[in-house]
């Protein structure tokens, strides 16, 4: 039995895992709050609408079976083929998931439900579709109540979009630094006062920064009165307005640098048909659960490998510009995608409580294989990291893969050494098969441009 780390926050339920399968063990609380909401049909409801993810009531046969206290009240969940976090997502994925996470309310609200929280975190990506993944973050509606996770929306959903769409600011490396989200507070000072003429943002920016800086500044022990009843009817024209407000939101996009390169790169028509068939006969002669494709770019290989047999794949890429186009890829084609953004100079880290609440993109890579197609330059020349790091790195994500070598005579690598210089005497092909050759079984290598690029295939 495996405790996750990141479970703690919540004491109506623990995570845990057997044997790669996922568990949570309700406390009283939760046994409470769950038996409600099962009495009442609200799981199967919303795991038949797929707004939850496939849940089951342990019975006291497959407790025994596991060695788990009969006595427990024991849910299984289906398990996600990887956890993305929020500041890996592109605008349109956290677009999609925060529209996702009001229209999952605006259901349950019907079934006499609600969401106690707004979490991000609640949300994954099984391809390109969202789901909730959080049993116990519903509830019983009270009807009356405020909504409980208006502000963790804000922080979440609203004000990292907001960011991006009017000012053009990634949010991603801001929402990696403050697990919280992007402050209201921060927001507000950015905006100009032609942004807050907008109802939505006046109300949810301006107006709430304005109310938690009052309840801030009071120095008084005594609790403020706040009026709480907001009937029902009110709660799910708030809710609807939001929606429609963030469905119009458009993304702020700056031209990047490699918005084009599936179709402008230095490939020939002849040398992209060699590269497409050593990974289709790569992908078709192995049955992979999880292919990692990392510089997925616009997701033309990842296409190509779901096409050819691999059941599941997680795209990486830097420019967060491609990342929206590789999701557009999987949503226009219905791809079990989820492209990813990823600066792998700098990956994510063990972050939060105890550097134990999110993990690392290393404790999550969980791939049967790794596509790494016109990558390892990247590193080796744009980022100076030394070649044999980058191999060692590269196939300790997975136990076999295809990496392509890209020799400094290609126009890529040369556009990168005009500024620098020739600083790169390790960077040769010789030295490259000989660090390969240490650390895995090279099981075949193909020339696949006149330029000398070669696609190797690792076994480790």
């Amino acid at each position: 039995m495996i405790e996750e780390t990141g479970s703690f926050r919540d004491p109506a339920g623990k995570i845990f895992y057997i044997n790669g399968r996922i568990f949570r063990r309700l406390s009283k609380t939760g046994e409470k709050r769950f038996v409600f909401l099962h009495k009442e049909k609200i799981i199967d409801e919303s795991i038949k609408k797929d707004y939850l993810i496939q849940t089951k009531i342990l019975d006291n046969d497959e407790k025994s079976k596991l060695n788990l206290d009969v006595n427990d009240c024991i849910l299984e969940h289906e398990k996600v083929p990887y956890i993305s976090y929020p500041y890996e997502w592109s605008f349109s994925q956290l677009k999609t998931a925060a529209i996702f996470h009001l229209d999952f309310n605006l259901f349950l609200l019907d079934l006499g439900a609600t969401l106690i929280d707004a979490s991000a975190f609640n949300i994954q990506f099984i391809g390109n579709k969202p789901i909730f993944i959080d049993t116990l973050s519903i509830e019983k509606y009270s009807d009356g109540e405020p909504w409980k996770g208006h502000k963790q929306f804000c922080e979440n959903f609203l004000n990292p979009l907001i960011l991006k769409s009017k000012k053009g600011i990634k949010f991603n490396n801001w929402f990696k630094g403050n697990l919280e989200g992007i402050d209201t507070d921060d927001l507000d000072k950015l905006l100009g006062i032609f942004d807050k003429f907008s109802y939505n943002i006046f109300i949810h920016i301006y107006l709430l920064n304005k109310l938690d800086q009052k309840f801030k500044s009071n120095k008084s022990l005594k609790p403020i009165e706040r009026k709480k009843f907001i009937p029902k009817k009110n709660l799910i024209l708030i809710i609807k307005k939001l929606k429609k407000f963030i469905s119009n939101l458009r993304d702020f996009k700056s031209v990047s640098t490699w918005d084009n390169y599936s179709k402008n790169n230095s490939y020939t028509e002849i040398e992209e048909s060699k590269k497409k068939q050593v990974v289709e006969e790569f992908v078709k002669k192995n049955s992979f659960n999880l292919i990692a494709d990392l510089g997925c770019n616009d997701g033309e290989y990842s296409e190509l490998s779901l096409k050819n047999g691999c059941k599941n794949l997680i795209g990486f890429d830097f420019d967060i510009n491609t990342i929206d186009k590789a999701y557009e890829r999987s949503l226009a084609k219905n791809l079990n995608f989820l492209p990813l953004y990823f600066d792998a100079s700098n990956p994510s880290g063990n972050i939060g409580w105890n550097e134990k609440e999110r993990k690392s993109f290393k404790n999550r890579a969980n791939f049967d294989a790794i596509l790494a197609l016109a990558f390892e330059h990247h590193l080796a020349i744009a980022k100076n990291i030394p070649l044999n790091q980058v191999i060692e790195w590269m196939v300790s994500l997975a136990p076999t893969g295809l990496i392509e070598f890209v020799p400094k005579n290609d126009l890529t690598v040369i556009k990168m050494l005009e500024l620098k210089g020739d600083i790169f005497p390790d960077y040769t092909i010789q030295n490259f098969e000989n660090e390969l050759n240490i650390k895995t079984k090279i099981l075949s290598k193909s020339q696949v441009s006149d330029s000398g690029r070669i696609i190797y295939e690792y076994k480790r």
